[in-house]
């Protein structure tokens, strides 16, 4: 279940329990997110962008409260111990391997972590993340039928090997939608706080997707941690 939060500090302040499993703090952020996008897109794939680089660039006025408002949110996360990633992405790289469940981030997914933690998105620029309600969702490996033709791709294995693989490869954390269930979108500027599947989680994992990328699209521009 999604909430809506009035502040970063609430963002940061509101636990992950009690069916809440994504938080949302709404945004309206000024300036030309187009023209970085824009400038810092690669020909071809992801890349990733540190604040050096947000300083070095020479915008226009418009430009300039774009890349402030992504390196403040930078700093900021950085400030309270988290890891942040800009990435600005062209296309991103499909699962071809030809596996009844495709691994890549264009399925919906849970995050999975060893330890508690939760994963932070926000979509300056370009198609945002989708995300799924639990209820809506069905495990893809639960599927008898995507199970069977899973394990056929993995003859020799015992059961308890043929499981190892499954957690190891992450299939058991892709998910399907329900029929007539519709995906939500994380939307452009709002920061986002999900939950991720660790041990002793209080909140299920919240599921998401990155969304297609296709010619002609917009490069995205995407704060990860």
């Amino acid at each position: 279940m999604r909430a809506i939060v009035d502040s970063f500090a609430e963002l940061v302040r509101r636990p992950l329990a009690g069916g809440v499993n994504a938080l949302c703090w709404p945004r309206a952020l000024a300036g030309d997110f187009q023209e970085i996008a824009r400038v810092l897109a690669p020909d071809d794939g992801i890349v990733t962008v540190d604040v050096e680089t947000l300083e070095s660039l020479s915008p226009s006025a418009a430009g300039r409260l774009a890349a402030t408002a992504i390196i403040d949110d930078l700093r900021t996360l950085s400030e309270l111990g988290r890891e942040p990633v800009l990435n600005c992405i062209a296309r991103y790289d499909r699962d071809e391997r030809g596996l009844p469940i495709q691994t890549d981030v264009l399925s919906f997914h849970a995050d999975r972590a060893p330890v508690e933690c939760d994963t932070w998105l926000c979509t300056y620029w370009g198609k945002s993340s989708e995300g799924l309600d639990n209820h809506d969702a069905r495990r893809l490996i639960d599927d008898a039928a995507i199970y069977s033709a899973l394990r056929r791709h993995y003859p020799g294995l015992d059961d308890d090997e043929f499981h190892a693989l499954v957690r190891d490869e992450s299939f058991d954390l892709h998910y399907g939608v329900a029929a007539g269930a519709r995906p939500y979108t994380f939307g452009v500027g709002h920061l986002w706080r999900i939950a991720v599947e660790w041990p002793g989680s209080p909140a299920l994992p919240c599921l998401h997707r990155a969304p297609a990328t296709l010619p002609g699209d917009e490069p995205r521009l995407l704060l990860i941690c």
